[in-house]
């Protein structure tokens, strides 16, 4: 049985704990809400830049010449997927509960079923707890990128989008996909997975809207099409990163509330211990007046 000490030293313990797990939600929560800003921002914008991408390749498909409809750009380009990029999401601290680990299992399940199917995969990490995974695996990583999640600065997101964008075209990989955690709300989180390349458009039917063009809208639409993957990447960082921040303040709230009833056993089992130990000492006192009777 513990002594008095040893329970006084564990309920300090548990309480040092406690203040730094509480500590720990009130921080991510104040990161969260200007994460959370952001990615609510961002979602319009992301929206009206799919819808106006598939008005210009409308326009495109229309005044293409020949009177086809097939639109000609190195990033819609249509392959077989034998060799496959994929970009992984994670966050670059723990302490976040299953928010990695979800994302490295996906990962992991998709590494697996394609390579199966004969494709040649390459992966790049986006965060420590992705990279230190997989850099134990047997897994061809191309790419790491430390450090930038928690700001979401589209600079970074150009730099890996442009690189997964010139593998595409060169014809070094023939599809890239990006897994990362989507931001619902501050208790959920779903995990998505999206192709990023090619881009598929619906340029089938008549713009919705009626564009004047000041350029032909095909070379518009070669301008607009890698806008259109650092948008992606950029939006899949700012999701994870108001995903990771949710996250963490959850595992730490649940994390002091176990503090919480750890502390209040721990000290019921002190003030029984210390009973025992009172009730103990009487008796001796009693039996050794007894004995002198």
């Amino acid at each position: 049985m513990p002594s008095l000490i040893d329970l006084r030293r564990r309920i300090r313990s548990v309480k040092n704990t406690q203040q730094i797990t509480k500590a720990m939600k009130m921080v991510a929560a104040a990161k969260l809400r200007r994460a959370q800003e952001r990615v609510v921002a961002a979602r319009p914008y992301a929206e009206l830049y799919a819808k106006m991408l598939a008005d210009v390749a409308g326009a495109a498909a229309t005044c293409y010449s020949g009177g086809g409809t097939e639109l000609s750009h190195p990033l819609l380009a249509q392959r077989e997927e034998k060799r496959i990029l994929l970009i992984l999401v994670t966050s670059d601290r723990g302490l976040a509960g299953a928010f990695n680990s979800n994302l490295i299992k996906a990962a992991q399940i998709f590494l697996t079923e394609h390579k199966q199917a004969g494709a040649e995969l390459r992966m790049v990490a986006i965060g420590r707890k992705g990279r230190d995974y997989f850099s134990r695996r047997e897994i061809n990583l191309i790419g790491e990128h430390l450090g930038i999640v928690e700001k979401a600065r589209f600079s970074d997101a150009q730099v890996i989008a442009k690189s997964a964008a010139q593998a595409y075209a060169d014809a070094e990989v023939d599809a890239v996909y990006i897994i990362y955690n989507e931001f619902k709300s501050v208790m959920t989180q779903f995990l998505a997975m999206e192709k990023l390349l090619p881009i598929t458009l619906d340029s089938s039917q008549e713009s919705a809207i009626d564009y004047i063009y000041e350029q032909p809208p095909e070379e518009l639409l070669g301008t607009l099409l890698p806008k259109y993957v650092e948008n992606g990447v950029y939006r899949a960082m700012m999701e994870s990163a108001a995903s990771e921040h949710a996250a963490r303040m959850t595992a730490m709230d649940a994390a002091s509330s176990n503090a919480s009833d750890v502390i209040e056993a721990l000290t019921l089992h002190l003030n029984r211990v210390r009973q025992a130990s009172i009730t103990k000492e009487i008796i001796e006192i009693v039996s050794g007046a007894a004995a002198l009777e």
